[in-house]
């Protein structure tokens, strides 16, 4: 049984890609896109046009943004006959959970590296899901250890003869931005067949900023090729920050969209995927106002926002990704007049996915500071009930 699947937007575009870039078959796609009137009609909004990309559903073992990464890295390593494969972040990485279900249904192992962050109900469910793999795991005590225990890791792995790889947080790389190319493709096709309307404005939350980058060079290919956008209905995409900077900035985002754009291009050889900074910084805005204390840290806002979809959407949201885009996004709403860029797209990237329960003896395994920071729990202030 074949472990690679050929049926993405990419490769029916350009199809001697599936040649040369090999995708791992994790996602169930292409994922709706659902109208969100029940919150335009709940913040009294009425006639404005508003929806939704559902990538929360983008599997039902465990969603979100990074399954698409995933199949670019992990296709990529199993070509290369890789047998292990770690993610890096923080410890309640969306990343290392996905890889940590997603990387054996495909024969590899998932391990992970991680360092400590601000305690979440979603940060402390995505490392006991990691911790209960039982996965070889590297508990760093601090982010500024990361580049070390990245290294340490890959060369301990080669003494001991495991073909082990490394992938940087988030995937973020060209090759796993590819993903999100892909996916910005197969947001044209659902225009194109008038499942919405071409939206002015797409919002989504950068983090690691691979999704963001992916999705930029998708829709500049995509309006190029007239593929459900024109150059005379130009949409923006609007990454909302919430990693601090350097690591979340305009230059760092266009580079790796520049540099995927750059790849795309050498493996296609279609002229369309030549694209230069210019013409990517042009349909791009980051929005720097709701990263509030920092990484990991909730907002008002954001929590405002969890709690409106919990109400009148009925999938999560957590505080630290997707809740503060969603509060840009609902900001955006409030526009009055020529300054409403509409329709437009929230694009959802928080794991929908309901996992089994935990217990105590699933972690006891884990180092000290893993298993301290889940017996802890959350510390959030709660959203204000009025909110929705």
């Amino acid at each position: 049984m074949s472990h690679f699947t050929e049926t993405r937007p990419l490769f029916e575009l350009f199809p001697g890609l599936s040649e040369r870039v090999r995708f791992a078959d994790l996602a169930e796609l292409p994922t709706p896109v659902h109208s969100l009137t029940p919150v335009m009609e709940a913040l009294q909004l009425n006639g404005v046009e508003a929806y939704e990309k559902r990538d929360d559903l983008t599997s039902p073992r465990y969603g979100g943004n990074k399954v698409r990464t995933l199949e670019v890295l992990l296709g990529r390593a199993l070509a290369a006959g890789v047998t292990r494969v770690y993610a890096t972040g923080a410890y309640g990485s969306n990343h290392a959970a996905a890889n940590a279900l997603h990387a054996p249904r495909v024969g590899l192992e998932a391990g992970a590296v991680l360092y400590p962050q601000p305690t979440s109900p979603a940060a402390i469910e995505n490392l006991a899901l990691i911790l209960s793999r039982r996965g070889p795991t590297v508990d760093l005590p601090h982010w500024s250890a990361l580049p070390w225990g990245m290294w340490h890791t890959a060369r301990r792995c080669r003494k001991r003869g495991v073909r082990a790889h490394v992938m940087v947080p988030g995937g973020a790389t060209p090759q796993g931005a590819l993903g999100y190319v892909s996916a910005a493709l197969e947001l044209a096709v659902q225009v194109q067949r008038g499942e919405l309307p071409p939206p002015r404005s797409i919002i989504v939350a950068t983090g690691s900023n691979c999704t963001t980058a992916g999705l930029l060079v998708g829709l500049a290919i995509a309006t190029r090729m007239g593929l459900g956008f024109s150059p005379h209905h130009s949409v923006t995409l609007i990454g909302v920050r919430v990693t601090p900077w350097p690591v979340t900035s305009s230059f760092r985002i266009l580079g790796l969209a520049v540099r995927t754009a750059e790849l795309l291009h050498r493996l296609s050889g279609e002229a369309v995927c030549a694209l230069d900074r210019a013409s990517l910084a042009a349909h791009f805005e980051l929005d720097t106002r709701y990263i509030g204390s920092g990484y990991g840290h909730a907002t008002e806002a954001g929590l405002g926002a969890v709690e409106l979809w919990r109400k009148h959407v009925g999938h999560p949201l957590e505080t630290t990704y997707s809740g503060k885009s969603a509060a840009s996004f609902l900001d955006r709403l409030s526009l009055s007049g020529d300054r409403l860029q509409g329709p437009l797209l929230y694009w959802a990237t928080k794991s929908s996915a309901v996992q089994s329960p935990v217990s105590s003896e699933d972690v006891a395994w884990a180092p000290r500071r893993m298993r301290n920071f889940i017996a802890r729990g959350p510390h959030e202030r709660r959203a204000d009930p009025s909110v929705g």
